[in-house]
């Protein structure tokens, strides 16, 4: 039983979330349990937030640069066996709905992407590399991670998911999806320039 001394020590130390657990009869441990779960909580939205700020920038400069690249660039690669233009387009397309997979989040109907069969992903990025429909899909694909990152919540950032037979945090590969698009945009901004295109954005 607390002393009167140490009530005024957890008045003066709490804070308001710690004293209203309290006072509702859960103790000073079990409100700063529920302090320290709010804390997370917040923390993993902050993280998400900034995340999902960084991928719908990536995802404006790239429609801009699908848009903004010739049809008949869409061919083109820098070398024998390196993606073409329409190619990295559409593997960003895939894989924005490959990653989110992983961590549980089931692929749309009429998308033929198993996460556990990476043969799918691969025709699926064959498919449609010129540049019809092109800014249609990767937008699509785009609302489907950008909803998948705004439903995860901080109980399951920290747990395991298997990504191609390593054990990882769901937390790192929320990260790993953003810096994967920033290294195609950085693929598909060369590629532009390559074709003597100008970013819309560098304009």
């Amino acid at each position: 039983m607390a002393t009167r001394k140490g009530v005024r020590w957890i008045a003066r130390r709490a804070s308001p979330v710690v004293l209203l657990v309290a006072a509702a009869g859960g103790g000073p441990q079990a409100a700063q349990a529920q302090q320290q779960e709010m804390a997370a909580e917040a923390s993993a939205q902050t993280m998400m937030e900034v995340l999902l700020e960084d991928v719908r920038e990536v995802k404006q400069k790239l429609l801009g640069l699908v848009e903004a690249m010739p049809a008949e660039s869409y061919d083109w690669r820098p070398g024998e066996g390196v993606r073409s233009v329409g190619e990295v387009f559409r593997h960003v397309t895939a894989d924005n709905y490959l990653i989110p997979a992983f961590t549980g989040v089931a692929v749309p109907e009429g998308v033929a992407i198993q996460a556990d069969d990476y043969a799918t992903v691969q025709a699926f990025e064959s498919e449609g590399t010129g540049k019809e429909g092109m800014a249609e899909a990767l937008e699509e694909s785009f609302g489907h991670l950008e909803a998948a990152m705004e439903a995860a919540g901080a109980q399951d950032l920290d747990r395991t998911v298997r990504f191609f037979g390593q054990e990882r945090s769901a937390r790192s590969l929320w990260v790993l999806t953003t810096t994967h698009l920033h290294e195609h945009l950085g693929q598909a901004i060369a590629y532009a320039r390559s074709n003597g295109v100008v970013p819309p954005w560098s304009q």
